[in-house]
């Protein structure tokens, strides 16, 4: 039997109150499981000791007997033994160094989820039905599962908006590799264009954070003037402030969806700059703008998406000097201001400073790909020895 791609569908339901109770209860336990066993696996680690999964799963077992820890017991315990997996995940990739060291779950600004496996809900005829509760979750199905879906997790949610969610992982037969193409793309990330891609088409920056900007600082500065503590007119106001930013994150993520779905389909090889938005995003003047392009979230959706319909993304140097080099004769130019947005090369040709810097990093990217070789950044000359930094960085946003 083929085995077909897991993917996550997401949808909106609408809880009563026993079933919202129940799953804030649930949350609550997640938190406070994942939260102990980190501190025990703290302790041992200071000791030089490393516990794995079956030794929490084991102090789980004994933390529910205690008299003190017996509210464990009212729900389900799928939830709390996926906490202990997801914190064993969370230390193998510390170990890997993939990640940092794990940090504890806070009440007020963590995720508040919960995941059930098969064992703990039912699903049958589109109605889903989750351990400790007698009804169905009234789920908002916004777009069709695929045929004889059957989910092997299921993850609820709530966001800092109060929206709930349910997330169920299925088998998609319809994710399947595309017909190969013969086409390639360069694409070079900005601020007042988000993306410039080698055949010239440069696709506008929708700015989303900037549009609710005025009604997300009236919102915060309502919030500020409220007392502090757990008042309801305070959590009336964090609540307005996270709608706001809800509604921003769902139009960024919905426009980067429908953009790297398009160039995937449209293109066999995809290159993009291995950029640092970590460390760009030091730049205080410029960490709001470069935060709302989400570059990331950009370049992470366009490589899951190649991988499922068998496309290749290749990564480029991001020293690797594009935006200066002359993509007609290979000339590399010497320093070049922010403000310089086309440039001529002594053999004449006229340049865009985007559009070169995409057509650079679609040959770097070709050149990769045909013979495995790093894409290295070019030495300004042999006698200074320095590297030429691309003297690319974001541009500020007007």
């Amino acid at each position: 039997m083929t085995s077909h791609v897991k993917r996550a569908f997401k949808y909106r339901f609408r809880p009563t109150d026993a079933q919202a109770a129940e799953l804030s209860r649930t949350f609550g336990c997640v938190r406070k499981v994942y939260n102990m066993a980190l501190a025990a696996r703290t302790e041992a680690w200071v000791r030089q000791e490393r516990v794995n999964y079956n030794q929490t799963s084991a102090m789980l077992t004994l933390w529910k007997k205690s008299e003190e820890l017996a509210f464990l017991n009212e729900v389900s315990s799928v939830p709390l033994q996926q906490a202990l997996r997801h914190l064993q995940v969370a230390f193998t990739n510390f170990f890997a160094k993939r990640a940092k060291y794990p940090r504890f779950k806070s009440r007020k600004k963590s995720r508040k989820s919960a995941e059930y496996t098969t064992s703990a809900f039912r699903f049958r005829d589109g109605r889903l039905t989750l351990a400790r509760m007698s009804e169905p979750l009234d789920i908002v199905w916004s777009r069709p599962l695929p045929d004889d879906a059957a989910p092997s997790t299921v993850t609820v949610s709530q966001d800092s908006a109060g929206r709930w969610f349910v997330s169920l992982l299925v088998e998609d037969p319809a994710v399947k590799p595309l017909p190969a193409i013969g086409t390639a793309v360069g694409i070079d990330v900005g601020l007042t264009h988000l993306l410039t891609l080698s055949t010239g088409e440069k696709i506008t920056n929708p700015r989303h954070e900037r549009r609710d900007r005025a009604r997300l600082a009236l919102a915060q500065r309502s919030l500020a003037k409220k007392a502090k503590g757990d008042g309801a007119n305070r959590a009336k106001a964090r609540r307005k402030v996270a709608r706001i930013h809800a509604r921003i994150t769902d139009r960024r993520r919905d426009h980067l969806h429908k953009l790297t779905t398009r160039l995937v389909r449209e293109n066999q090889t995809l290159v993009i700059e291995d950029l640092s938005v970590r460390n760009l995003v030091r730049n205080r003047k410029l960490a709001r703008a470069i935060s709302d392009a989400a570059w990331s979230e950009f370049r992470s959706m366009l490589e899951y998406k190649a991988a499922w319909y068998g496309r290749e993304v290749i990564s480029v140097d991001r020293f690797f000097p594009s935006s200066r080099l002359c993509s007609h004769c290979g000339t590399l130019r010497g320093k070049m201001p922010l403000d310089v947005r086309e440039w001529t090369c002594a053999c004449g040709t006229v340049h865009d400073r985007d559009v070169n810097a995409a057509k650079n990093l679609l040959a770097a990217g070709l050149a990769v790909s045909a013979c495995g070789a790093g894409v290295r950044p070019q030495r300004e000359s042999s006698r200074t020895g320095r590297s030429a930094t691309k003297q690319e960085p974001p541009r500020r946003e007007p």
